[in-house]
């Protein structure tokens, strides 16, 4: 990966590591949402909730617009598969090693006892 795709990578998991962000992220991508709407489902301050709407947006999974006096929030799902298309990367790494760890294991001389 280059420099840039890395740098997308560490924001879009840093927006992701957090619980409350992530459940921003289900309601916005059923559905468009006010951010005061989103506001009121939560615990704690609207300057609270605007600040994980705004990691979300600077890393480009959630998207934002106004309407007359609101901010209207909706994620975006090409940025998630985006997410998903390095989780499947990874994995696949990982998979490759456990394959190789289990072909070197099957080479071993067997010992008996």
């Amino acid at each position: 990966m280059s420099e840039t795709e890395e740098d997308r990578a560490d924001a879009l998991f840093h927006a992701l590591s957090d619980r409350t962000r992530r459940d921003i992220m289900r309601r916005v991508l059923a559905g468009e949402h006010s951010v005061s709407a989103l506001a009121a489902k939560y615990d704690m301050s609207f300057a609270a909730v605007q600040k994980h709407v705004a990691v979300l947006q600077k890393s480009g999974l959630l998207v934002k617009r106004r309407s007359g006096r609101e901010q209207l929030a909706t994620g975006d799902v090409d940025a998630v598969r985006a997410v998903s298309s390095m989780l499947a990367e990874l994995e696949q790494v990982w998979r490759g090693r456990i394959a190789r760890i289990d072909e070197l294991i099957a080479t071993e001389p067997q010992w008996k006892e």
